[in-house]
């Protein structure tokens, strides 16, 4: 089981973020990636990777929180984002995004912003991971501007339209405890329509326990807890619920192609190579980029870690 979306360095889990991480690894998690918004929060998710490895990876991005708190400074924020994601560590730029729940900047700010660093993520070909709240109709808007970019709606919680939009425009789908909670049928009808290999688990820790632990301290061991299977006939019928949660993001089509790319820039050397991929060896960091994308891809429930090590 990987849980593709925690946020590991948040002041909940300042007191036992390791004991955090051993807890998932005993309930079976074999990996799982933390989220960094803002660069020194970014920079605390590096440290608790490396603190890790090959069990923690870590993203950074300019979320619409610390954007808006940036204020005047966003340009030198958004500067030292690039520089720490150039110095690699990092397996994704995120999470990044619009949110229209909260008073935070004007839509236009946050759409400009949004855009940046999505570009910034086209440069260094890294995938997204994309925060939005109320805000699905603009957002689609901006990734159709924008299709360089791959990667993951974080915490989707729309329903059947803005999931099919999303698909449509070759984004991936998350999902967390909030599949679980009693009024979520249209997120749950959302996931159903959703091809099998479009889909990934989250707990978006500490936030959005599952039931029947919800109004707990959300942690990464939660991911094991999931929503029933779905319908017979559905998209998803053909995949259980524990595929979902065994596939990492390499097996994302390009999105998780980078990813894996992203790992080999930082990675230590190789101590084993995952089943999932082809027979062939897999390209190496000093392949050219052209000869590196031509070379064989990893297999749907790609290991993550394995992956991320392969240099």
């Amino acid at each position: 089981m990987i849980d593709t979306h925690c946020h590991l360095t948040h002041v909940k889990f300042n007191e036992d973020a390791d004991a955090a991480v051993a807890r998932a690894v005993e309930a079976g998690v074999t990996a799982c990636i933390t989220i960094g918004t803002g660069v020194a929060d970014a920079i605390s998710a590096r440290d608790l990777s490396r603190r890790h490895p090959g069990v923690i990876f870590a993203t950074a991005g300019l979320d619409p929180f610390s954007s808006h708190a940036a204020g005047d400074g966003f340009d030198d924020r958004c500067a030292e984002l690039e520089a720490l994601l150039t110095a690699g560590g990092f397996v994704a730029v995120g999470e990044i995004g619009l949110d229209y729940h909260y008073d935070l900047d004007s839509r236009p700010v946050q759409a400009e912003r949004f855009a940046r660093q999505l570009d910034m993520a086209a440069r260094l070909d890294l995938p997204v991971v994309v925060h939005v709240r109320e805000a699905h109709d603009d957002l689609a808007a901006i990734l159709s501007h924008h299709p360089g970019n791959r990667g993951v709606i974080h915490s989707f919680t729309g329903g059947p339209s803005q999931a099919e939009r999303y698909l449509s425009l070759g984004w991936s789908l998350a999902f967390n405890g909030v599949i679980t909670f009693k009024n979520a049928e249209e997120v749950r009808a959302a996931a159903r329509l959703a091809p099998a290999d479009r889909i990934v688990v989250e707990t978006d820790s500490p936030y959005l326990a599952p039931n029947p632990k919800r109004g707990m301290r959300c942690e990464p061991a939660f991911v094991a807890r999931r929503a029933p299977p779905a319908p017979a006939g559905s998209a998803a019928a053909s995949s259980s619920t524990d595929t979902a949660a065994s596939r990492c993001p390499c097996s994302i089509r390009s999105s998780g192609w980078r990813l894996a790319q992203a790992g080999w820039r930082g990675g230590s050397l190789p101590k084993r190579r995952c089943p999932m991929w082809p027979a062939t060896n897999p390209p190496s960091p000093q392949q050219s980029r052209a000869d590196r994308l031509a070379a064989p891809r990893p297999r749907a429930n790609c290991c993550l870690p394995a992956v991320q090590t392969l240099a």
